[in-house]
Order: C-alpha cells, then sequence, then structure tokens
C-alpha cells in the first residue's frame, strides 16, 4: 500500500466505539457506563499528549479544559462523545499511532495487563485517576517506542 492510500485509510478509521460493547457481550450486572471506560482513557491520553485535531479542540474545548485539570473522568468525557473513538478527533501523528496502537489490538493487551488482571472483563475496570496514570504510563513507553521504530519524533 503507498503511503498516501494508507494515510486515507487511517482518515477513514473508526477505532472503537462504546455501543458496539452494550450491543455485545457487556454483562448485565455493570452499568452501562462501563463501556466507555476504556475509551475515555485512551482519549484521556490523547488529550493529554496534544495528538488531539483542530476539529476536536474546537468541538470540546471546554472538555478538554476540565479533562486536564481532572474535573471530568475519563467516563464522562467518553459518554460526551457517545464513545466514539474515530480519525477525525486526532492531528496526523495520533491518527498514525492509533491506527498502529489501537487499531492493531496493543493498547487492547496493555488494558488487560495493566488494569484487568484477574477482573472478570475489561468492563470491571474503575474509572479512576489511578487506573488512568497506571495506563498513561504504559502508553506514554508504546508512543516512544512507536516515534523510534517510525522515526516520528
Amino acid at each position: 500500500m503507498t503511503n498516501d492510500k494508507k494515510s486515507s485509510h487511517i482518515q477513514k478509521t473508526i477505532y472503537d466505539n462504546a455501543k458496539s460493547h452494550f450491543l455485545g457481550n457487556f454483562p448485565d450486572s455493570l452499568p452501562i457506563e462501563q463501556a466507555y471506560v476504556h475509551i475515555g482513557m485512551y482519549l484521556g491520553w490523547i488529550i493529554d499528549t496534544a495528538l488531539y485535531s483542530e476539529y476536536f479542540e474546537d468541538e470540546a474545548e471546554m472538555q478538554i479544559f476540565r479533562f486536564k485539570r481532572r474535573e471530568i473522568s475519563c467516563t464522562i468525557l467518553s459518554e460526551i462523545w457517545d464513545g466514539y473513538l474515530g480519525y477525525e478527533l486526532f492531528n496526523k501523528h495520533g491518527n498514525m499511532f492509533t491506527y498502529y496502537y489501537y487499531g492493531g489490538g496493543l493498547y487492547r493487551n496493555d488494558y488487560d495487563e495493566v488494569l484487568v488482571k484477574k477482573l472478570p472483563s475489561i468492563y470491571h475496570v474503575k474509572d479512576t485517576w489511578e487506573n488512568y496514570e497506571a495506563i498513561k504510563t504504559r502508553i506514554d513507553v508504546r508512543f516512544q517506542d512507536w516515534k523510534k521504530l517510525t522515526g516520528n519524533l
């Protein structure tokens, strides 16, 4: 695939959507909000790393500000966007990394290893700042590794 085809493919990617989770194998015993946690944690990392698009900045300026101040949680951040995680929320580097990391399944593996551990499912992870910082630290390492690997410094 040429770079032009690859980048146009990335630009139309929907990486995740909470609806697909709560319409799937979502546990009846949990509140629906739990389907948003893993998506919100990734979106929070995008905000903290400033890899979001101008569109997202324009549309979510107050949410970005409030998230950075830790006034809204990862779940609320994700719920505001209907649990949607798509290409138009990220800038070029944000999309390239997300396509590789989130789209390639590495985020899910890291999420399982760092946060799920012995919990029954990804939906049982609590939306806490401690959990967010734990997964943020792992994503930061993966991002640095990716930048070295691809030369996107």
